[in-house]
């Protein structure tokens, strides 16, 4: 079995207790046997583990397919969400309360990384079994267990409108993997949508609630040169030099390190490198993708102009026809909430209530948070079960976690409901 722990009640980075009565939660860690107190959860959790959705692979239709067939039987609102081109992107449930009083969400994505190499994997990819207090398959962790908890919390909040004030959506994203983010792309695009003041992302991990990430700054580059025969007497360097010439000079470039109280630096990263057509030929082009995570002190201007210098110096030391040039690609914000901003201080407390140490953390990786900074909403992006092999091999998640982490979440969201 998973196993985990239980501690005191009070947390050295809890926020304050709200002013407002705190509910009580219906499920926690009085629960020994996740598997009878939240057999719907868990069920709706291995259906969609069963239905294969890799980003940009499988057809979405089958996996929103299972959520509609759970919501309709329980009689949630519900619709799907199209992006630009029209394919589905997601499928916004909105639970909508009797009382004036702003709307949150909960945010959870049903499409996955893909599986790799399966032979790799001690069971099949889309197993969705239970194994020793695990939930086993990609996207269990990430994060098919989270949005059919958010799905049953909106059963719970479902036929309660008259004690709640504003409303509650939950996101269910097709389009994260990909790095589009286009569900909540389109969530934030909806004219019949209400906007709402703070977002939780339903990431795993027990001990953490994520409370901001460093952002980034993404562009290809394109260095050229002339073409010719490998075997010519000429000198003059090629693409494919040109550019590792480049990547030398931005990797030795000097990023500030951390900064007042955004606890992570800046980090360059070199991540692809594309060019050459055979033996015999020397390339007259070589295209770099170029990923710079940024923090507030090193922003996405920063960046830019950090390769930029690196580029011109590139082109004065090893001329060619043509000029390098960079476009950039993506540009998002660094943010981090402060412990008694919302929805951060609900989950804290809510967290702290159920008797979870938790701590919180300014995340490396990018996220959907990022996202929603740039637009001016905070969101927390990471609270949830322990797990194992995400985004890799053997992914799975820990059942036992499921009762608390319930609960947490079903706090923070009454406590948030519970006044204008």
């Amino acid at each position: 079995m998973c196993g985990y722990r239980r501690v005191g009640a009070t947390s050295p980075h809890a926020p304050a207790a709200a002013a407002h009565p705190q509910p009580a939660p219906t499920s926690g860690f009085g629960h020994s046997d996740p598997m009878t107190t939240h057999a719907d959860i868990i069920d709706l959790a291995q259906q969609l583990i069963r239905c294969p959705s890799r980003a940009g692979i499988d057809d979405y239709g089958p996996v929103l397919g299972v959520l509609e067939d759970w919501l309709a039987g329980r009689e949630l609102p519900y619709r799907r969400l199209y992006g630009d081109t029209g394919g589905a992107v997601g499928l916004l449930i909105e639970i909508a309360g009797d009382r004036p009083g702003r709307w949150w969400a909960l945010d959870a994505c049903v499409d996955t990384a893909p599986y790799g190499d399966e032979a790799a994997w001690s069971f099949t990819p889309d197993s969705g079994e239970v194994v020793d207090g695990w939930l086993r398959g990609r996207g269990a962790a990430d994060s098919k267990l989270a949005a059919a908890m958010f799905c049953g919390i909106a059963a719970e909040l479902h036929g309660r409108a008259g004690a709640l004030h504003g409303g509650l959506a939950v996101l269910l994203d097709v389009d994260e993997h990909t790095g589009g983010f286009g569900g909540a792309r389109a969530y934030l695009a909806d004219p019949e949508a209400v906007r709402p003041s703070g977002v939780m992302i339903g990431y795993p991990g027990l001990d953490e609630v994520v409370i901001g990430g460093r952002g980034l700054w993404r562009a290809t580059v394109a260095v050229h040169a002339a073409s010719g025969h490998s075997g010519s007497r000429r000198t003059a360097p090629g693409a494919v030099s040109r550019a590792a010439h480049l990547v030398r000079l931005l990797e030795e470039a000097e990023l500030p390190g951390t900064e007042g109280e955004f606890p992570l630096p800046p980090k360059l990263t070199v991540t692809s490198c594309h060019g050459g057509q055979g033996f015999s030929v020397v390339p007259d082009l070589c295209e770099l993708g170029i990923d710079i995570r940024t923090t507030p002190a090193f922003d996405a201007g920063s960046a830019e102009q950090l390769v930029r210098a690196a580029v011109g110096e590139l082109d004065v030391r090893v001329p060619a026809p043509r000029p390098t040039t960079i476009t950039p690609v993506a540009a998002w914000p660094p943010y981090r909430l402060v412990t008694d901003e919302q929805p951060a201080a609900a989950l804290l407390d809510a967290a702290t209530r159920e008797g979870l140490a938790v701590r919180p953390k300014t995340a490396g990786p990018s996220n959907i948070g990022n996202l929603l900074a740039g637009e001016g909403i905070p969101a927390t992006a990471g609270f949830g079960v322990r797990h194992e092999g995400l985004h890799g091999v053997d992914e799975r998640a820990c059942l036992e976690d499921l009762p608390a982490v319930h609960a947490v979440y079903l706090r923070a969201v009454l406590s948030l409901l519970g006044s204008p």
